[in-house]
């Protein structure tokens, strides 16, 4: 049987492609079907299809390039090659693009076609709706894009915000004052940016104004101009609030709005914001909106499986 070989003259970039422990390689035989072998400086796979090869040669020649490129060829990188590059329509037909962000202590890669389709979205348009199941990386993957607009100074400030909305408690009753009320509610921005970028970087680019996060009510009577903007938990926006929000956009300003309307704390009877905007404002020109579904879901398989047992419950 006739093997198909790849040449890589790099030793340096060979080792990546291998992984620790040949890792890479045995991802990469899960994801084709068939064996991988080494011998000297190539890579070879035995009796694959015409199509499982081109795909053998594509995710060898892109982590070649990311490697090149000074990315690490880990498990992300392989996730999102095999979900978004090649699972969407045949190899090369999609790249996936990574977020990479100056200082950042990695590259961010779409893991599902709607995610690669989401990053896409918030590059090339000035207001981007995504919505979608808890654990779709809405949130991080719009943290991430707003941090490499921000520090390849293509933006100058970053404004992240939330409505603070009581679920089940009042806030009257939280110890502490507003700041220490209202900081459970932003904690999971801060965490997301401290996980990209270090606890040290956040505190000083917060300290220095670039980067903001505050509750919804702080943005009223404001206008942000060159600013990347995130509401975050959208979906426990009144209309009004939302309305409100929206027009807060200045010159120069990007802003993505994340949310998933299937889990929202507002009064009975009280249509969310995030709903209404969805459908009024859909057909205008620069406005993208992203649907994340259960496949999309990347926090854990546990989660993935519980957001599919509730879909189905509606059936």
């Amino acid at each position: 049987m006739e093997a198909y070989t790849i040449v890589v003259p790099d030793a340096g970039v060979l080792s990546q492609l291998c992984g620790t422990n040949d890792s890479n390689l045995r991802l990469i035989e899960d994801y084709l079907g068939v064996p991988v072998f080494t011998k000297g400086n190539e890579l070879a796979i035995n009796g694959g299809s015409p199509e499982v090869c081109r795909e053998f040669r594509h995710i060898i020649d892109r982590i070649t390039d990311e490697v090149q490129d000074g990315a690490t060829a880990d498990a992300d990188l392989l996730t999102s090659i095999f979900n978004v590059d090649v699972g969407c329509g045949g190899s090369g037909s999609v790249r996936a693009d990574p977020v990479i962000i100056p200082g950042g202590m990695k590259r961010v890669y779409p893991k599902t076609p709607h995610q690669g389709q989401f990053i896409t979205a918030m590059r090339t348009n000035d207001l981007v709706f995504c919505v979608g199941p808890a654990g779709s990386g809405k949130t991080f993957l719009a943290i991430a894009h707003a941090l490499e607009q921000v520090l390849s100074r293509k933006k100058n400030a970053l404004v992240l915000t939330r409505p603070v909305v009581e679920a089940g408690e009042s806030l009257g009753f939280l110890p502490g004052d507003l700041e220490q009320k209202i900081s459970p509610y932003l904690r999971p921005l801060y965490d997301a940016m401290t996980y990209l970028l270090g606890r040290e970087t956040v505190r000083r680019l917060s300290d220095n104004g670039i980067i903001e996060v505050a509750p919804l009510a702080y943005m009223r009577g404001r206008t942000l101009h060159n600013s990347v903007v995130l509401l975050d938990e959208a979906q426990n926006t009144t209309i009004e609030q939302m309305k409100m929000f929206l027009t807060r956009i200045g010159e120069g300003s990007t802003v993505c709005v994340t949310g998933d309307i299937t889990q929202t704390d507002l009064p009975a009877r009280t249509m969310s914001g995030l709903v209404h905007a969805l459908s009024i404002l859909r057909s205008i020109p620069g406005i993208d909106i992203i649907q994340m579904e259960a496949e999309d879901v990347v926090r854990s398989r546990l989660v993935k499986k519980i957001v599919e047992a509730y879909e189905n419950s509606k059936k």
